[in-house]
């Protein structure tokens, strides 16, 4: 597959075929992976393959409780847990909890999360991450660059041999019973948890921005950025 159509057509797949991915698979997978860039090529992920059904379960009980959060968050009309959020917008977040287990599927992606042909778990040490904006009066997002191209890598190295996936943080809003489950350190955070498989459905064209549309020059309220062709 041609980098550019991995690029315009790797989208987030959360239904699988009830189909394995082979443990060879997998590892050629994160072999492409492990190339990403990352803050003085110090590598800082950590990836768990999770495969003991006890311990799918509990991260998919962990995994829901924060989903219905979000989605608290979204029948209350808002971002779900932006930065920007006001306590009364978290207010009106909880206020909806009740209503948001009450529309759970059963057959949904996280009710069945332990499903999946593969779950990973993405780990950063923290000791590793170059946190530029450790100290800004504001929510730090840096370190992560450090991170996320790895999960990201993955994703296009699982698309490259067919298969399908997506990049999910739900379940860091529970981090302390996924560290307890999976027994992670506290140097280590949670970053990601990515499913892969054998993907229902492919989806070959995404919706998103045309490039005029977040992209301006010299200033952030500049002309907007155009193809001269």
């Amino acid at each position: 597959m041609e980098l550019t159509d991995a690029l315009r057509t790797t989208g987030s797949v959360r239904a699988f075929l009830d189909e394995p991915v082979a443990d060879d698979i997998l590892y050629a997978i994160l072999d492409d992976a492990r190339f990403a860039p990352s803050g003085g090529n110090r590598q800082a992920w950590r990836v768990i393959i999770v495969k003991d059904e006890q311990r799918r379960r509990a991260l998919r009980d962990l995994y829901l409780d924060g989903w219905h959060d979000y989605i608290a968050h979204v029948l209350a009309g808002l971002i779900p847990f932006s930065p920007l959020a006001s306590d009364e917008d978290r207010a009106a977040a909880t206020a909806k909890r009740s209503a948001a287990i009450a529309v759970s599927k059963p057959d949904g992606f996280p009710e069945t999360l332990d499903q999946v042909p593969v779950m990973l778990v993405i780990c950063a040490d923290l000791a590793a991450l170059a946190a530029t904006d450790r100290d800004l009066d504001r929510y730090q997002i840096a370190g992560g660059a450090s991170i996320y191209p790895f999960a990201w890598s993955i994703l296009l190295a699982a698309r490259a041999r067919g298969l399908g996936g997506v990049m999910t943080t739900i379940a860091t809003r529970n981090e302390s019973g996924v560290r307890a489950v999976l027994g992670i350190p506290q140097d280590q955070i949670v970053a990601s948890i990515v499913a892969l498989g054998h993907p229902a459905s492919q989806v070959t064209k995404l919706k998103r921005r045309a490039v005029e549309e977040f992209s301006t020059t010299d200033t952030f309220d500049g002309d907007r950025f155009t193809s001269m062709s």
